[in-house]
């Protein structure tokens, strides 16, 4: 099928679904309707911060992991979701602010190469980079090469190395960061 007929069906299909549902509100008594809605909306504020939190760490898992690339997963898996991972997710909680729920993002570029960065967490509202995830590569003589996991934080200046974890590679150098 060719690529434009392939998509006009997709707009067709989009546009066709999209005017056909058109939900039904039950008529309640504004006292108790106004009620319901503060209820309802409290609620789903607490909702969506607790899902703007998985999200954030489920989408830092991925970019740690598109960071290592295949190569370098493929041996530290296991130690990355047991180690690393729970530092992660309790740094990212600890930067997200509960109280008016402001839209955080994780960056999508980690350094490719030999570059430390995984990913930046970001506040969209104000534009501010919050933390700074980064891994570094290590050779401590005799021993090998060693995964340095940490973050920078805005307070510091993203000057000092908050760890994370080390993870151990082996003694032969590691291939580059997302090959």
């Amino acid at each position: 099928m060719k690529i434009w007929l392939r998509k006009l069906f997709v707009s067709l299909v989009a546009v066709m679904t999209l005017g056909l549902y058109i939900p039904q509100v039950p008529a309640e008594s504004e006292a108790s309707g106004a009620e319901t809605v503060r209820e309802e909306t409290a609620f789903s504020e607490e909702l969506s911060q607790q899902l703007t939190v998985e999200d954030l760490t489920d989408k830092a898992k991925e970019q740690t992991f598109t960071k290592l690339g295949p190569r370098i997963r493929e041996k530290v898996e296991e130690d990355i979701v047991e180690i690393i991972f729970p530092e992660i997710e309790a740094v990212i909680e600890s930067c997200v602010d509960t109280g008016d729920a402001p839209v955080y993002e994780i960056s999508e570029s980690p350094a490719a190469g030999y570059g430390e960065k995984i990913f930046n967490l970001t506040n969209t509202r104000s534009g501010e980079e919050l933390a700074r995830f980064h891994v570094r590569r290590d050779l401590r003589p005799g021993e090998g090469y060693w995964f340095n996991f940490h973050y920078h934080v805005k307070e510091d200046g993203y000057e000092t190395h908050h760890p994370l974890g080390e993870i151990y590679w082996d003694k032969n150098t590691p291939p580059k960061w997302m090959s």
